[in-house]
C-alpha cells in the first residue's frame, strides 16, 4: 500500500542516488542537476497528493465505520437474528454534508446553551399517520437532554374525520366534520396544506377541544396557529375559561391562518368557533400548530393513508405552510405507495423527479435543511407478490443522495432485503398484509431508527474532531 512513508524512501533514494552521480560525473554536471530538480519536485507533489488522499479517506462521511449498536440492546440479534444490525446507520454516499455538519454544530449548541429550537420533519404515508415509531423518536430527542423540551409542532384533527388519529393526542366535537384527502384527489376551495388532509365544517357554532393522550411528553403552548381559509374569516374565538389567558388573536388573511396568543403557557384547550355574520361559510381546517419559546426539537410526522409523492406535489399549500416554520431536518420516508404496483409499471424515472421536487420544495423552504433519505420497508404486492420495485427505489435514493450530499437510512437492506417483510410477519413483527407493521415492529422500528441518529452523532463528533 502506497503512503507517505514509502515515498519519502524512495525520494532518499533518488536524492542520494543523484548526488553520487553528480560527484561521479561533473562533466554532465548540469543535465544531472536538472534531473535532480525535476526528482526532487515529482517526490515532493506525490508527498502531498498522498497527504492530501490520506487526509480526504479519514475525514470522509462516506467511510465512516458505525459500531453496531449505540445504545439499542444488542441481545436484540440473538432475538432477531434476520435484521442486519450492521446496516443500521445513517450512510452518506459523498465525502462531506454541509447541511449535515450545520445540522450537528445546532444540536451542539442547543444541547450545551438552551438558545434555540430546531424543526424537525418526517413525511410519509400509512407509517407516520398512524405516528407509533416516529412519536416514540419525537419523545426520545425531547427528553434526552435536561431543558431542551421543545414544542409539539404540527397536528391534524384526524379525530374528526373518523380515520385512525395518533394515540399520543386527540380532538373532539359535537359538530359534525367532512373529510378530505389529497390522497382521494378529492376537490376542496381551500388548497392542501402541509399535512395533506383537510376536515370543513358548515355549523355557525363550532366547538373544537384538544387534549394530549397516551405519551409522555406533553409539551406545553402559549400560542396556537389554526391552519384555515384565507381571506375574510368570519368567526370569533373563544377560549372558555382560558379565554382570560389570550393576549392577542391575529388573523393573516393571505396566508389563511389565525395566531391566538396566551399570557401562560397552557397544554390542553376547549374552543368555541362562532360565526359573526349571516352568510354561509364553510370553515376549513388544514392543520394547527402548537407553539412555545421553548428551546428543543419540534418533530412534526406528516401522512396520510396512502399518500405517495405526487400527493404531496398536489398540495397548492405545501411549501407556503412549511415555510412558517422552516425545516431544520427533514427526512422523507415516502416511497411504498409509490411503488405498489407491478414490476413492468413502476416507472423509477417518474419516482425519482417526484422525490427531486420535493426534495427541493424542502431546500427552498431552508437552503440548509439537512434531508435524509430512507429506503422504504420489505413489502408484497397485494400479499402474494415480491415487490422487487424497493430496490429500484433505493437506487434512485441512492443516486439523489450523492446529488444533495445527504445520507440514505436504509431500511430495506437493514429488515434483509427482498422477501424479509415475510421473515418479520413470521416473528410477529409484521401484519399479515405484509406492508405495515405490528404494534411491536413499529416500536422496534423507532428503536432502531433513534440509535441510528445517534451513531450519526458520534460519527459528526469523530468527524468534527479530526478536522
Amino acid at each position: 500500500m502506497l503512503n507517505g512513508k514509502v515515498y519519502n524512501k524512495n525520494f532518499c533514494l533518488r536524492f542520494d542516488l543523484a548526488v553520487k552521480i553528480l560527484k561521479l560525473n561533473k562533466k554532465y554536471s548540469r543535465m544531472i542537476k536538472l534531473v535532480l530538480a525535476f526528482v526532487f519536485a515529482f517526490s515532493i507533489l506525490n508527498c502531498v497528493s498522498v497527504a492530501q488522499v490520506k487526509k480526504k479517506t479519514k475525514d470522509s462521511l462516506m467511510t465512516y465505520k458505525n459500531d453496531d449498536f449505540k445504545e439499542l440492546d444488542s441481545s436484540l440479534r440473538t432475538t432477531y437474528p434476520f435484521i442486519q444490525f450492521d446496516q443500521n446507520n445513517f450512510q452518506f454516499y459523498t465525502d462531506e454534508s454541509p447541511n449535515w455538519d450545520l445540522l450537528y454544530r445546532n444540536l451542539d449548541k442547543m444541547i450545551a446553551v438552551k438558545d434555540r429550537k430546531l424543526n424537525f420533519y418526517h413525511i410519509g404515508g400509512s407509517h407516520l399517520q398512524a405516528d407509533i415509531y416516529t412519536h416514540d423518536v419525537r419523545t426520545k430527542l425531547q427528553t434526552r437532554w435536561e431543558g431542551n423540551r421543545g414544542e409539539r409542532g404540527f397536528l391534524f384533527p384526524f379525530d374528526l374525520a373518523k380515520t385512525n388519529n395518533p394515540g399520543n393526542y386527540e380532538f373532539s366535537s359535537s359538530n359534525s366534520w367532512k373529510y378530505y384527502m389529497s390522497v382521494r384527489h378529492d376537490v376542496c376551495e381551500l388548497d392542501y396544506g402541509l399535512l395533506g388532509a383537510i376536515v370543513s365544517c358548515k355549523d355557525s357554532v363550532i366547538d373544537l377541544h384538544f387534549r394530549h393522550d397516551r405519551t409522555e411528553v406533553k409539551p406545553s403552548f402559549n400560542k396556537i396557529r389554526i391552519y384555515h381559509n384565507k381571506g375574510v374569516f368570519p368567526f370569533k374565538f373563544d377560549f372558555l375559561e382560558q379565554q382570560l389567558l389570550v393576549e392577542e388573536a391575529r388573523l393573516n388573511s393571505e396566508l389563511g391562518y389565525t395566531d391566538i396568543s396566551f399570557s401562560e403557557k397552557i397544554d390542553a384547550f376547549d374552543l368555541i368557533l362562532r360565526k359573526w355574520n349571516k352568510d354561509a361559510y364553510e370553515v376549513q381546517l388544514s392543520g394547527i400548530q402548537l407553539k412555545n419559546l421553548d428551546p428543543g426539537i419540534s418533530y412534526t410526522s406528516i401522512g396520510v393513508n396512502g399518500a405517495a409523492l405526487f400527493t404531496y406535489l398536489e398540495c397548492g399549500n405545501f411549501e407556503e405552510q412549511l415555510k412558517q416554520a422552516e425545516p431544520d431536518f427533514f427526512a422523507f420516508s415516502v416511497g411504498t405507495n409509490d411503488a405498489n404496483m407491478p414490476y413492468e409499471n413502476f416507472k423509477p424515472d417518474y419516482y425519482k423527479d417526484n422525490l427531486e421536487k420535493m426534495i427541493q420544495i424542502v431546500l427552498r423552504a431552508n437552503p440548509k435543511c439537512a434531508i435524509l433519505l430512507t429506503v422504504p420497508n420489505d413489502s408484497y404486492y397485494k400479499k402474494t407478490n415480491l415487490n422487487k420495485n424497493t430496490e429500484r427505489v433505493r437506487d434512485v435514493i441512492i443516486e439523489l443522495a450523492i446529488k444533495y450530499q445527504c445520507p440514505v437510512w436504509d431500511l430495506y437492506g437493514l429488515m434483509g432485503g427482498l422477501g424479509s417483510s415475510k421473515t418479520w410477519e413470521e416473528a410477529g413483527l409484521m401484519k399479515k398484509d405484509l406492508v405495515h407493521f405490528t404494534p411491536v415492529g413499529y416500536h422496534l422500528k423507532g428503536d432502531i431508527y433513534y440509535d441510528a441518529f445517534l451513531k450519526w452523532m458520534d460519527q459528526m463528533e469523530s468527524y468534527k474532531d479530526r478536522k
